[in-house]
Formats: structure tokens, sequence, C-alpha cells
């Protein structure tokens, strides 16, 4: 038989005395797509978060804003944005927006336990993470009695979380930047810890990224090197589901 017989022949179920036609492909074939690590600075990378995850018109709570270097190239006027920090008073673990209000939350919080010990002498980091890390510190009296160390660090995003749950709509977006650290000797996962918690809550584990420093870290005092150096963090996507369903995309 003629092999071009067969360019429009129906297919036919069997089973069923309807027919239909081969289906075929969609979609385009393009390199222009999100990759899952980059080599970049935060503000380069969140702008493509946000277009690949946030619709356009999405009411979104940063509650972590501090100088707004996130939303640097990002065009604000796609977007209805309530920045706000612990500098204006407002802390991420008890915020004041009613019950299901926002479609994204934005959390960026300090991720080094060095950001929050007792000791202002020893605490870590300036600039943004200033005001961060004099509340949060594990020394003030906020947090008298808490955890100390890099629990200090998981306790904050925790109880972020659960505010962030519950301020956010179903199928709400939240977007967390965090980095993995090792604190006294021991090797912190805090991206898998974060993961972890927030899947009991009723997160979904969407998506994650990675961010690479563009530069060389310097150590000062380097006796012997244990670990390898981070020079990488995420941001993690969730998607807010109702406790005990979950999404298969």
């Amino acid at each position: 038989m003629n092999s071009d017989l067969f360019t429009d022949i129906v297919l036919t179920d069997e089973k069923s005395p309807k027919t239909s036609k081969k289906r075929t492909q969609g979609g385009i074939c393009t390199t222009d797509v999100t990759m899952s690590a980059f080599v970049a600075g935060n503000a380069e990378v969140f702008p493509k978060i946000l277009e690949l995850h946030v619709p356009i018109g999405s009411k979104v709570a940063d509650v972590t804003y501090g100088s707004g270097i996130f939303w640097k190239n990002v065009d604000l006027s796609k977007y209805k944005l309530f920045p706000s920090d612990i500098a204006d008073g407002i802390d991420c673990r008890s915020l004041p927006y009613e019950d299901e209000s926002f479609d994204a939350l934005v959390l960026d919080p300090p991720y080094m336990e060095g950001l929050l010990r007792n000791n202002v002498e020893h605490k870590a980091g300036t600039s943004t993470y200033s005001p961060f890390r004099e509340y949060y510190s594990n020394g003030n009296e906020e947090n008298h009695g808490g955890p100390k160390w890099h629990g200090a660090v998981t306790d904050l995003y925790y109880k972020a979380g659960i505010e962030a749950y519950r301020v956010l709509k179903e199928k709400g977006i939240m977007i967390v930047k965090c980095q993995d650290e090792v604190s006294a000797n021991k090797q912190c996962l805090t991206h898998v810890e974060i993961i972890t918690y927030y899947q009991k809550l009723g997160f979904y584990t969407k998506d994650l990224f990675v961010v690479i420093r563009q530069n060389k870290a310097a150590i000062a005092r380097l006796k012997k090197q244990v670990h390898a150096r981070k020079n990488h963090s995420y941001f993690l996507v969730f998607v807010k589901f109702p406790k005990g369903k979950r999404s298969r995309g």
C-alpha cells in the first residue's frame, strides 16, 4: 500500500465507535526559559521568580523589605506591593494583616546565627541586616529563653512561616530567601529544615532557585578548613494549600 495513504487516516479506538485524529504536540522550541541556578545578584534573580510564579496584579507583602534590593529591577506598577520590616515596627512573626488577605508573600530574615548572637560585640552583619539583627537577636528581651545559635535562625523562619500561612490566600505564593550554614562546627542544611517544616504547615514546595555569589569570600584567621565555604543561597517557592491537600504541579 502506498505510504502516502496513511497521512490522513483517522485512528479508531476498538472499544469505542468514536474516532479521533492523532494528537499533535503543542508549544515552541526555545532556549528562552527560566533556569534554576544563577551566577548573579538577588536583584537580577528575583524578577524572574516573580514572572514565573506571581501573576501580574497580585497583592504582595514583603515582610522583610529592608532596602528593597529584591525589587530594584521590578516594574512596581505590575504588583500591589505592601513593604514592611522591623524598622517600621512590623514583626514578620506577627503581621497586622487579616487572614487570607494576600496573593503572595516574600520573606528574607537574617539567615546566619552570627546575626542573632546575644553579645553585640560578637554579632555579624551590617547595613541591610542591621535593624534585623538588633531586634531579632536571641539576646534581646523578645527572644529571652528562646533557642540559641542556629536554632534561633530556624525558629525565626518557622514562626514567620506560620504567620505567612495565615495571611496568604489559598494557593497563595510564598517566596523565601535562605542560606545553609555551619554553626558550632555542625553542618546545618537550613533550606531542607525550612522545606520540611513548611510542608507540615500545609505548604507545597513548588520551586527552588540557587543563587551563586559573583565574588570570592575572604576568610580571616583560617587555621584549618573543615567544611566547604558557602558561596550560594536559595530562593524557595511555596504554595499554600489546605492541610492534607497537595498539588501535582
